[in-house]
């Protein structure tokens, strides 16, 4: 028997981790999250239970697993910022491209799959609640990153900032969901997340900026 090459192996499971989560998300989005079983999750995307949790281990993860690409993608930006840039710069002219692109983790994008989407990890109190996990996620790689980047800062004055930027960020792509959710056209949506954006960071700026932040 030959067996497949590893690259192809991957990629196959790769595309049935993909079709269980989009299977599972249809099924939430037309029936509601607690309303959907495992079982009926495994069944339409025709896998065994399993099988199902061996790539998901809890039904939330099947969902938030769209987020997860993001994870420590602010540690990351610190990282790679140019020489000339603090990490808060380079950190808001990341959050002002991501809005420009409206990258669907800003909360800023119109396109009805998305809103929903966005509606559906907001209204159920389980993703919301594992969403925490993601965010305590971000604020642990940030904070790393910070120190990294400022030596001398010292103490908990890195992970202070890490955990105002992702609050920040996070109550931002709320406002900009709901804004959107709520009927506001995207053109007056974005200019009001770009204000907002400036104005979070130059609140933080203001406590941070003076420590080399």
């Amino acid at each position: 028997m030959i067996e497949e090459p590893e690259g192809l192996r991957a990629l196959k499971k790769q595309r049935t981790r993909q079709a269980i989560a989009d299977t599972a998300i249809g099924l939430f989005l037309a029936h509601g999250f607690d309303r959907v079983s495992v079982a009926e999750i495994a069944a339409a995307a025709e896998v065994s239970k399993p099988t199902l949790f061996r790539y998901f281990a809890t039904k939330e993860e099947l969902v938030l697993h769209r987020i997860a690409d993001h994870l420590g993608e602010a540690a990351r930006v610190v990282r790679d910022r140019p020489a000339p840039l603090t990490p808060l710069a380079a950190l808001e002219r990341h959050q002002l491209e991501r809005l420009a692109a409206h990258d669907p983790a800003t909360g800023l994008c119109d396109e009805p799959e998305v809103l929903a989407f966005m509606r559906l990890v907001y209204d159920t109190p389980s993703l919301s609640s594992h969403l925490l996990d993601h965010i305590g996620q971000d604020i642990d790689e940030l904070a790393a990153a910070l120190a990294e980047a400022l030596p001398g800062a010292g103490g908990l004055a890195p992970r202070l900032v890490a955990v105002q930027f992702i609050g920040v960020r996070q109550e931002l792509a709320r406002a900009n969901w709901q804004r959107l959710d709520g009927g506001t056209p995207i053109a007056q949506a974005h200019r009001l997340a770009v204000a907002e954006t400036a104005e979070a960071v130059a609140l933080l700026r203001g406590g941070a900026g003076g420590r080399g932040f």
